[in-house]
């Protein structure tokens, strides 16, 4: 153009730097919501073996990098890598693809990532391990909830480096998948607990199921063996120890009393054996088993007591403590191969609602613990799943029946108590059974009787047993013993003969369960007539059965069969002799 005579060249210049911001910001953007609905895709398509690769992947493409894994914290506060680059899994010679990253082992970029929980990159100067892939620079990004670790990106190996754009990009995408990683690891922790409280329904179920055989086995069982044992006795009595058969009678007697142990112990296991629990002070207890223990585990095998103070005191029956500790010390002396050492502590402990929301079996309130601990071999998780089945055990056929700590449980359980186990081969075994606290008033439950030889006697028995071998056996047993016995196999027939007898009956002697009428029933029909009566309750049902017709009620006497003669006569001559 011409001005004034003269060319001149006219300029206008404008400044676009804030419009190319803009254009740039909105890149990212698109590129950052374009990569952030990709990933959300993923996360709703992909199953949940293979969500954390095919994020990965995505993750990778949009930031140009060839390396780089997707990891979560485990419970135990652990990186676990689910997925690393396919590429790096290809030359990773692990059975399992999967990489745990302990804790105690976090470092170089992404360990002080995962430490300060912040973004770091290096674009040069990184230390590599040996034997580690070969990187050039990478970026670790933590993935935060609620200010909680709970994972991981890393990516490497960009082209030209990582910059501000791509720290940004990566902590959007660390924000976006936070809450979705924590609903997933949320959702396999209440799967998990949801199993574990479901094996745990199961265990209940099959240890109820063979509780209910226990109890259905016992009555008939009972019954077989109280014949055995009765017919072994009467007829030892009779022979003279020099003849032939009496070695074997007394092997046959033995054999039935081991039999009936064992039914007992089964029966414990069921939490169905007949008890009398009565307030006591553990540490007493325990402290009266002390060289009966050190006894049953040997002179190899250490001891230590170590009691706890101002204990709490307990309702349970005495006998049941004992059989816990017998059947653990034997464990314990099993479980020790040479030397070593069982200890025996009590204490008292509280477990509040909070506590045991995070510790499956454990039941809030106050307890006493008894705490029986070995140094010996130990178990592994396999073992420690199963020590409470019933017939379950480690030991030689001849060496063990497997119901010991079946046994135990079922002391346990009987006494609305719980046990817990600790143990890890080659480092011992701690058990710890919790017995409720008894804050009652204490009820006194007569002492068992001193076994002593039964005196004779001339009183008139009633006797009423729906079984006629147990029936005609008990009547040999009485007459013997020098009774007068009205044998009666109906509650019916037992109401006649009383009406029909023309002198005193002294004793009923009855069983508690049977057609027509319970013993209990038939006890007040009988009182009518007879005032002063007696009354002795027998039976082989287990004690729920016993308890719900009221026998097992203070004050009224009960003997548990199988029962042996001499047991029977002492019985009785301390049920007539009462005042």
């Amino acid at each position: 153009m011409e001005w004034e005579g003269r060319r001149a060249v006219l300029s206008i210049a404008t400044d676009i730097t804030e419009r190319r911001q803009a254009e740039e910001a909105f890149a990212r953007q698109q590129r950052s919501i374009k990569l952030s609905s990709q990933i959300a895709s993923v996360f709703l398509i992909s199953s949940r073996n293979e969500v954390f690769a095919d994020v990965l992947d995505v993750l990778l493409s949009a930031l140009d990098s060839r390396f780089g894994f997707f990891g979560y914290i485990d419970e135990a506060g652990d990186l676990v890598c689910p997925s690393m680059t396919r590429e790096i899994w290809d030359q990773c010679q692990v059975p399992e693809k999967s990489i745990v990253f302990p804790r105690a082992d976090w470092g170089g970029l992404w360990g002080r990532s995962l430490m300060e929980k912040q973004t770091l990159v290096a674009n040069e100067n990184l230390r590599i391990p040996e034997g580690h892939v070969a990187l050039e620079n990478a970026l670790a990004t933590p993935i935060v909830h609620h200010d909680k670790l709970i994972g991981q990106f890393v990516v490497a190996d960009k082209a030209g480096g990582y910059n501000k754009d791509d720290r940004d990009l990566l902590e959007s995408v660390a924000a976006q998948t936070a809450p979705i990683l924590f609903a997933i690891q949320e959702d396999a922790r209440q799967k998990k607990a949801h199993e574990k409280l479901e094996e745990q329904m199961r265990q209940a179920q099959k240890m109820e199921a063979v509780g209910r055989l226990a109890g259905g086995v016992a009555h008939d069982f009972n019954n077989m063996l109280g014949i055995i044992l009765g017919h072994a006795d009467m007829l030892l009595e009779e022979m003279d120890p020099d003849q032939a058969l009496y070695a074997d009678l007394t092997e046959i007697r033995k054999a039935g009393e081991r039999s009936a142990d064992l039914t007992r112990q089964l029966l414990a296991f069921a939490r169905k054996q007949t008890v009398a629990p009565k307030v006591i002070d553990l540490n007493k207890t325990v402290a009266g088993m002390l060289n009966m223990l050190q006894r049953l585990i040997g002179e190899d095998i250490d001891m230590a007591w170590i009691p706890g103070e101002k204990m709490w005191p307990v309702k349970i029956d005495p006998a049941q403590i004992d059989q816990v500790l017998a059947n653990l010390c034997v464990n314990a002396r099993d479980a020790i191969a040479d030397v070593g050492k069982v200890t025996i502590e009590t204490g008292n402990i509280v477990f509040d609602e909070e506590y045991c929301k995070e510790h499956a079996g454990f039941v809030p309130g106050e307890y006493t613990l008894l705490t029986v601990s070995d140094n010996g071999c130990g178990m592994n998780a396999e073992t420690l799943e199963n020590i409470f089945e019933p017939f379950f055990t480690t030991k030689e056929s001849d060496k063990g029946t497997g119901l010991g700590l079946a046994t135990v449980y079922g002391v346990v359980k009987q006494n609305n108590g719980f046990i817990n186990v600790y143990s890890e081969p080659g480092q011992g075994t701690t058990f710890r059974i919790y017995l409720p606290r008894h804050r009652t008033k204490e009820v006194r439950w007569p002492d068992k009787e001193a076994i002593r030889p039964a005196a004779r006697g001339r009183e008139t028995i009633l006797l009423v047993e729906d079984e006629p071998a147990i029936l005609r056996m008990t009547t040999m047993m009485l007459e013997r013993t020098g009774y007068t016995v009205l044998a009666a196999g109906t509650p019916g027939e037992a109401i006649a003969l009383a009406r029909e007898h023309a002198g005193d009956i002294h004793l009923l002697m009855t069983d508690v369960v049977m057609p027509e009428m319970n013993g209990r029933d038939l006890a007040k029909n009988l009182l009518s007539l007879y005032p002063n009566l007696k009354l002795l309750f027998m039976s082989g049902y287990t004690a729920n059965v016993i308890a719900h017709h009221g026998v097992l009620d203070e004050g009224v006497q009960f003997i548990q069969k199988p029962f042996s003669k001499t047991d029977l006569g002492v019985k009785v001559r301390a049920v007539l002799d009462r005042k």
